[in-house]
């Protein structure tokens, strides 16, 4: 019975210890989750409900608690985890910056800032024409027999391109043709009347007088041939003229009337143009025109040939400013050989006319874009400077654009691509030392 007494004596102490462990624990672990989270009491109302099974449901509450302030900690943990799991990104370190190896450049990569004499462009914009271009006319009056071409088709010099009826010019012609013979026959007679009459007046069988009056009759019936011939060749030309030919090697453009139609002389027939020399009619302020001559040379372009540019130049002036305005319109000649222009398109370009006087410029490579405004990068001391710049208008095609603000004469802007080269960089140019050096020597 002692034995027994010692056994169960050290079984309660065993338990008694592992309840105070476990209490301990709890413990512990509460304060811990205190700090995490705050924890809502639970109500009075359930501790406060204890029958005779009262220790079950207290262990029960226990558990639930527990595993509540379990779930609290994990989320706890999960977002202070997530909230210090990015490192901070290490300081740049100046000494590093300093040190680091420079840029180098070649003597082409650098420009200077300077005045130069560049080239002003004037904008334009205006219609395109054929240089040659006709409304072909009938010269006689009569029916339409035949139109033998239509719009877009190509004609050679001396096509035939309609015939008029010629009925009653062939009856015209052939009346003339007959008094021609009449006038000839009359010719004869006076003419043999007159040989006749000359050697009876040698003779002394008729007088001065008769003879000249044959004479005169002999001199009317020359003028009557000739007059007889020229009016035959009147009615030929007619009859030629209702053969109607192209007058020159083009296109025609509008055809203006059909077989079977009425026309009287001077009714158009048809138009046609060549395309292979146009003409832009550009306007131009009067305030330029001081700067316009002949010769100059523009370029534009025309919508439906995307990038393709257009050159022309400067062949006339007019006199006098186009009515309600103040411009003065000018006409630029423009090849087209391959006739892809065609009259009416509109052209947009610009003619380069001579500057007044040099301005400061920097090579066009130089100049950078972002956001919308421009900079460029200098190079003062050994280091990168990046200097917003206003600039004049840019060409493509010129070497060289107008600096209007932000740089001054002498300084070095950096032509070529830096790479991933910041402000503040290091930067040298070789041959500098060498130049020095040989200045101070």
């Amino acid at each position: 019975m002692k034995s027994h007494a010692r056994q169960q004596s050290a079984v309660d102490s065993v338990s008694e210890t592992d309840n105070s462990a476990n209490v301990h624990n709890e413990s512990s672990h509460l304060a811990t989750v205190s700090r995490l989270a705050p924890v809502q009491p639970l109500d009075e109302s359930v501790t406060a409900d204890v029958g005779y099974d009262g220790g079950v449901r207290d262990t029960g509450r226990k558990s639930m608690r527990v595993w509540v302030i379990a779930a609290l900690a994990l989320a706890a943990a999960v977002a202070t985890w997530m909230l210090t799991r990015a490192p901070a990104a290490p300081a740049a370190d100046p000494a590093a910056v300093a040190n680091a190896t420079p840029l180098e450049l070649a003597q082409v990569d650098v420009s200077a800032v300077r005045e130069r004499v560049l080239a002003r462009f004037l904008p334009l914009s205006g219609s395109m024409s054929p240089v040659v271009q006709a409304t072909v006319k009938s010269k006689v009056s009569g029916e339409v027999e035949q139109v033998t071409v239509r719009e877009g088709q190509d004609v050679r010099e001396g096509d035939i391109i309609a015939r008029i009826d010629t009925r009653n010019l062939q009856a015209q012609y052939d009346r003339e043709l007959a008094a021609v013979d009449k006038a000839r026959a009359d010719l004869d007679l006076a003419t043999l009347n007159r040989d006749k009459n000359r050697t009876l007046l040698e003779q002394k069988y008729i007088s001065q007088n008769t003879y000249e009056q044959t004479e005169s009759a002999y001199a009317a019936n020359v003028a009557s041939l000739r007059l007889a011939e020229a009016q035959a060749r009147m009615v030929k030309i007619s009859l030629e003229d209702s053969v109607i030919r192209a007058p020159f090697t083009g296109t025609i453009a509008k055809r203006l009337v059909q077989p079977g139609e009425k026309v009287s002389q001077d009714s158009s027939i048809v138009t046609v143009v060549d395309l292979r020399q146009m003409l832009l009619e550009a306007a131009v302020p009067a305030a330029e025109i001081p700067s316009v001559h002949a010769g100059q040379t523009a370029r534009f372009k025309v919508g439906g040939f995307g990038e393709r540019e257009f050159t022309g130049e400067v062949q006339r002036i007019n006199p006098t400013t186009v009515e309600g305005s103040r411009a003065i319109t000018i006409y630029i000649a423009v090849p087209n050989a391959d006739r892809s222009l065609k009259g009416g398109m509109f052209a947009q370009g610009q003619l380069a006319i001579d500057a007044t006087q040099p301005v400061l410029s920097i090579p066009q490579m130089a100049a950078r874009d972002e956001a919308g405004a421009s900079f460029v990068y200098t190079l003062e001391d050994g280091k990168i400077v990046r200097k917003p710049v206003t600039l004049g208008q840019r060409v493509k095609g010129q070497d060289f654009v107008e600096v209007r603000e932000g740089l001054t004469a002498g300084e070095r802007v950096i032509v070529a691509d830096i790479g991933e080269a910041k402000p503040g960089s290091h930067a040298v140019v070789r041959g500098d030392a060498e130049k020095i050096t040989a200045e101070a020597g």
